[in-house]
């Protein structure tokens, strides 16, 4: 059974006009409710899988994250950076020690599949595109074939800038053969809203918080994407400039929505700096309806909005709306090894005049 088939049989589903899949099966918040508690949810996903002698360590050697230790079962998760240390794709791997299983936002896999071709050269590493069902869960992760997400823990090599949101995110995605995607009861799923409500209320990034000029620092994806003592990738020089003498110029943060003006944030929305100028200094990147915390988002701001002061979100019809931020990754982040200032050559210090 195919994920497309598989969602026309499930009860009450209103569909995505972009990927085909539920966004809710009636009531959003109740479905998140029903998701922690171990109920499915279809996920866009492309599915690449790798075999060969080379596939770990060539992997490792072009991507953010430390590879070649895996062992049978292990999940993992790593990027493809930019010579600038852009992020370009993120990617959900699991190892069963004869396979690698990638899985990446749809829509994203054949542009993968087309660089790591052409990055392959000699090695002996073949690509090929399953036909799977991909299936995520809140509750207990899938027996069998299941990437499972590690998020918020900090993965060997990786730092984390800010603190965990402090809402509970335990995730997997199980990664289903047409029979046994067949085999599930549908009754049980529930739509993709739900899931992104969890996720945002966890601060957990994705594709969706990335833009052309995104670098993993900012959305604090060195939690568990990036490996700080790995030997050199692409993108590697970028990641640790940053990280040990700079700043990411930009900050993920989690807005707290106010929600009496009735008034809908989407993604795309500015955020501003409440005021006469409302200054605009970020983007909405992901937002939700969370059962608990109500209306919430995630956004990317500049590095310098003050990060002691709310801020509002001016949506597509000229609203604002006010929004608390809760800090994600803070303005101090990097400046890991940050040599002490010193004084120019030749500077004279002059004594401090009478009082």
């Amino acid at each position: 059974m195919s994920a497309a088939a598989l969602a026309a049989a499930i009860p009450g589903a209103v569909l995505d006009e972009a990927t085909g899949l539920p966004l809710h099966v009636g009531n959003p918040m109740a479905e998140q409710r029903r998701l922690r508690q171990g109920a499915l949810v279809l996920l866009p996903r492309d599915v690449l899988r790798m075999t060969g002698p080379d596939t770990l360590p060539w992997l490792d050697s072009i991507t953010s994250q430390a590879l070649t230790a895996l062992a049978p079962g292990d999940s993992a998760e790593t990027l493809v950076l930019s010579p600038e240390g852009r992020i370009e794709h993120a990617l959900r791997l699991r190892w069963t020690g004869d396979e690698l299983w990638i899985l990446v936002d749809a829509g994203t896999g054949d542009a993968l599949e087309a660089w790591l071709t052409r990055m392959r050269f000699f090695k002996q590493v073949e690509i090929d595109r399953p036909e799977v069902v991909v299936v995520g869960t809140a509750g207990e992760p899938a027996a069998g074939l299941a990437w499972i997400d590690g998020w918020p823990e900090v993965a060997p090599g990786g730092v984390r800038y800010g603190e965990p949101t402090g809402e509970p995110w335990r995730w997997s995605e199980a990664i289903l053969a047409p029979d046994e995607a067949a085999a599930l009861d549908p009754a049980r799923f529930v739509g993709t809203l739900a899931a992104d409500a969890l996720r945002i209320a966890a601060g957990r990034p994705a594709l969706a918080e990335v833009d052309e000029r995104s670098i993993p620092h900012e959305l604090d994806w060195l939690t568990t994407a990036v490996h700080l003592q790995k030997g050199c990738y692409r993108g590697q020089e970028t990641v640790a400039k940053v990280h040990n003498l700079g700043a990411p110029p930009r900050r993920v943060v989690l807005l707290h929505l106010d929600g009496s003006e009735n008034a809908p944030v989407a993604a795309g929305d500015a955020v501003v700096r409440p005021g006469e100028d409302a200054a605009e200094v970020g983007t909405v990147t992901s937002a939700a309806m969370h059962d608990e915390l109500g209306p919430i988002a995630l956004a990317v701001v500049k590095r310098g909005a003050p990060a002691d002061e709310d801020l509002a979100v001016r949506t597509a019809d000229g609203v604002l709306v006010a929004a608390a931020q809760q800090l994600l990754v803070p303005p101090t982040a990097g400046h890991a090894h940050r040599p002490p200032r010193l004084p120019r050559l030749g500077a004279v210090r002059r004594p401090a005049p009478p009082a």
